[in-house]
């Protein structure tokens, strides 16, 4: 699940452009992820932690191309 943000993120930059993308349901994934990782850190849990390390630099990918090709 982690890297199915990169497909979309590649996508975005490969054609510059970003239609039809909502922002805040990926800066929602964002805030989910972030709660993941402290969780994971929290409570060592390292898989979990370095999955949702994963799916937020990938949905980082997105929302940073979606502000530059918006």
């Amino acid at each position: 699940m982690s890297l199915s943000y990169y497909p979309q993120a590649f996508k975005i930059f490969k054609r510059k452009q970003c239609k039809d993308i909502s922002p805040i349901t990926f800066f929602l994934l964002f805030l989910g992820g972030v709660i993941w990782l402290i969780y994971g850190i929290v409570n060592q849990l390292f898989v979990i932690a370095i999955s949702f390390s994963i799916g937020i630099i990938g949905v980082l990918l997105v929302l940073i191309g979606y502000f530059l090709y918006h």
